[in-house]
């Protein structure tokens, strides 16, 4: 297993160099220039838009652009175009606020629709089953913007209660319990609206694969040695219907940069694809290209993580 690891390690370094390289080439032939060094600006004057390009190396090659971008970005000296602030902070910044609203949303969805597709299967044809349908190809259709927005009108509305931002204004000089608890529901709303769609999608999967295992011959084989349902369900069923959900599993981690760019607009959450929404507005070049090279490594991780839950989960896959 330990070889495996190590194999599989390095084959990802030498594809994140090529994904890096590459990202970096496609950036950088994008029309424009960063907002920094933008000639139209008519209090730019010539001998300034040259410093300011040498500053950031914008007057080299485009492979000497690369190795620049590289040295500074692995010695935490990285500048933003837009404010000449560390790339690295910034970004560390926005992480810490993106991963409790990636951890919450991601565990209500799984959570949550494990129960509900492992039921609708069971029951099939029932009416937990219809209904539980239903309100999936629902909760599907509907745009996720649109269910925020009326997600928003309603508490305002009806409870008359803040739902934008970290944190609701006036409350920074409150008890820290207070403090504590105001965040926590500033947390929790985007979350949950973050985690319908992906909910009501997966239990659609837990549905499917379950009802692909239940009438196997093992599952039967289970049954005539006497075995608890639950046994025969979860450690025989279940287990045989996890390796898909492995790689959605694998999957999942990248969305702690772009998944919820969307829900961190709607709801003014400062995280990480909110960062990389303004980067690109801006044309802050060294801003998206560490988040793409975030990406590609999180990619990379989950896939990695995926293979070697793999072989746990399934005793006929070998390293």
């Amino acid at each position: 297993m330990i070889n495996f690891i190590f194999r599989n390690i390095w084959q990802r370094i030498i594809l994140l160099i090529f994904i890096s390289i590459i990202s970096h080439a496609i950036v950088h032939l994008a029309p424009g220039e960063p907002a920094l060094v933008d000639p139209s600006n008519p209090r730019m004057k010539p001998e300034d838009i040259q410093r300011i390009r040498s500053a950031f190396h914008l007057d080299e090659p485009l492979h000497i652009q690369y190795v620049y971008w590289v040295k500074d970005l692995f010695t935490g000296e990285l500048k933003s175009f837009k404010d000449n602030q560390p790339v690295l902070g910034k970004i560390w910044q926005r992480f810490l606020n993106s991963l409790p609203l990636f951890l919450i949303g991601t565990l209500i969805t799984w959570f949550l629709a494990f129960p509900v597709g492992i039921r609708a299967a069971l029951s099939r044809d029932s009416m937990f089953d219809r209904t539980s349908t239903f309100f999936s190809y629902a909760l599907i259709s509907i745009p996720g913007f649109f269910l925020s927005y009326l997600c928003i009108i309603f508490m305002v509305k009806t409870f008359d209660v803040s739902v934008i931002g970290m944190q609701t204004f006036g409350l920074e000089e409150a008890p820290l319990l207070f403090r504590s608890m105001d965040r926590v529901w500033h947390l929790t709303v985007p979350a949950m609206m973050s985690a319908i769609a992906g909910t009501a999608i997966l239990s659609r999967y837990v549905r499917s694969q379950m009802l692909e295992v239940i009438h196997q011959d093992y599952m039967r084989t289970a049954r005539a040695k006497g075995l608890p349902e639950d046994q025969v369900i979860y450690r025989h069923g279940l287990r045989n219907a996890l390796l898909p959900f492995i790689t959605m599993f694998g999957l999942t981690i990248p969305g702690l940069i772009g998944g919820s760019v969307i829900f961190e607009t709607i709801f003014a959450w400062p995280g990480m694809g909110r960062l990389g929404y303004e980067a690109i507005l801006a044309r802050d070049f060294p801003v998206i290209l560490t988040l793409n090279f975030i990406s590609a490594v999180l990619v990379l991780l989950g896939t990695l993580v995926s293979d070697i839950l793999y072989a746990v989960a399934d005793p006929r896959i070998k390293f």
